[in-house]
C-alpha cells in the first residue's frame, strides 16, 4: 500500500519536473487571459473631447480623436465652447469627426458658444444638443487687416518692398489695399464661404437654396438654431450624455477620466469665452 502511494507521488513529481516549464507557461497564460478580460470589463466605454477657446491648431484634438478610436470606447461626446478660429484646423476637426462617426456615435454639446469655426468643426456629429443659453451659427468668413500707414508716417517709418507677383503684397498693413488686392482677397473668402455653407447644408440635411436663412453669418439663440436646423435638440449636458448613451447602446456607461489640470484649464478658458460672448455676440475670427 505504502509502496503504491509512494510510486504515485513520485510519478506526479517526475511529471511536474519534466513538464514544469510547459505548466508554468499555461498558468501564466491563464491568469493573463483572466486579468485581461476582467480589466477590459471595467475599461471606460464613453469619452468626452473638448473644443474650448479659439481654434488655432488641431493637433490636440486629433490626438484625442485617436484615443477615441480605441475599441473599448463605444461613443464620443464633443463638448464645444468656442468662438471659432482659423480655417484649416477647423476643417481638420470637422473631417476628423466625420471619420470617427463612421465607427461609433458622436454627439456634440454646444455649452456656450458654438460659432463660426467651432460650428464647422461639429457639423458632422450624429446629433447636436445646445444649451438653452448657447450662441450658435455665425456661418461666415472674415479677413481682418490693419492699416498702419498713418502711424508709420507719424513716427517716421517708410516702407521698402521688393516683390515679384502682382498680388504678393495683398493684405499688407503698411498701406491701404488697392482695388485688385481687395478683389483677390475677396475671391479667397468667397471660396471658403462657399465650402463652409455647402458642407453645413450636406451635414445637416439643409436646402442650400435657403442658405440666407441659416448662414450669412446669422447668430442664433439655441431655440432659433433648432428652428433653422443647425441643432437637433435644446437641453443640458445631461440630455446630451443620455442621448449618447442611447445611441452607443452601452448598458453600464463608464466615462474616460480626464486629468485634473485639463479640466481646470478648460474651465478657465471656457469661462473667459462665455464672458466675452455675453458682451460681443459677433466674435470676429477667420471662421
Amino acid at each position: 500500500m505504502f509502496k503504491a502511494i509512494y510510486g504515485f507521488i513520485t510519478g506526479v513529481l517526475d511529471f511536474i519536473k519534466k513538464y514544469f516549464f510547459i505548466l508554468l507557461v499555461i498558468v501564466i497564460l491563464f491568469f493573463y487571459s483572466f486579468n485581461s478580460s476582467k480589466s477590459l470589463q471595467y475599461k471606460p466605454n464613453l469619452m468626452r473631447i473638448n473644443i474650448v477657446g479659439p481654434i488655432l491648431q488641431s493637433d490636440t484634438f486629433l490626438q484625442d480623436i485617436k484615443e477615441a478610436n480605441q475599441k473599448n470606447i463605444r461613443g464620443v461626446l464633443v463638448y464645444i465652447n468656442s468662438p471659432g478660429g482659423l480655417v484649416a484646423p477647423s476643417v481638420e476637426m470637422s473631417l476628423a469627426i466625420k471619420r470617427l462617426k463612421m465607427y461609433k456615435p458622436v454627439v456634440v454639446y454646444a455649452a456656450g458658444v458654438m460659432a463660426s469655426g467651432s460650428y464647422y468643426a461639429g457639423i458632422w456629429a450624429d446629433k447636436i444638443v445646445a444649451n438653452p443659453g448657447a450662441i450658435i451659427g455665425s456661418i461666415g468668413v472674415i479677413y481682418d487687416g490693419l492699416n498702419l500707414s498713418e502711424l508709420a508716417k507719424k513716427i517716421g517709418i517708410k516702407e521698402q518692398v521688393l516683390k515679384v507677383g502682382k498680388y504678393k503684397e495683398a493684405g499688407t498693413f503698411a498701406r491701404p489695399w488697392n482695388k485688385d488686392e481687395k478683389a483677390e482677397l475677396k475671391r479667397v473668402l468667397d471660396d471658403t464661404y462657399s465650402m463652409f455653407v455647402n458642407d453645413v447644408a450636406r451635414a445637416r440635411g439643409l436646402n442650400i437654396a435657403n442658405k440666407n436663412q441659416f448662414a450669412d453669418a446669422h447668430i442664433f439663440s439655441a431655440s432659433r438654431a433648432q428652428a433653422v436646423g443647425l441643432v437637433d435638440q435644446v437641453g443640458s449636458i445631461y440630455k446630451a450624455k443620455e442621448l449618447l448613451i442611447k445611441e452607443s447602446g452601452v448598458a453600464y456607461p463608464r466615462w474616460k477620466k480626464r486629468a485634473k489640470y485639463e479640466t481646470y484649464i478648460d474651465r478657465l478658458i471656457g469661462g473667459t469665452v462665455s464672458k466675452v460672448s455675453s458682451y460681443f455676440t459677433g466674435i470676429r475670427s477667420s471662421l
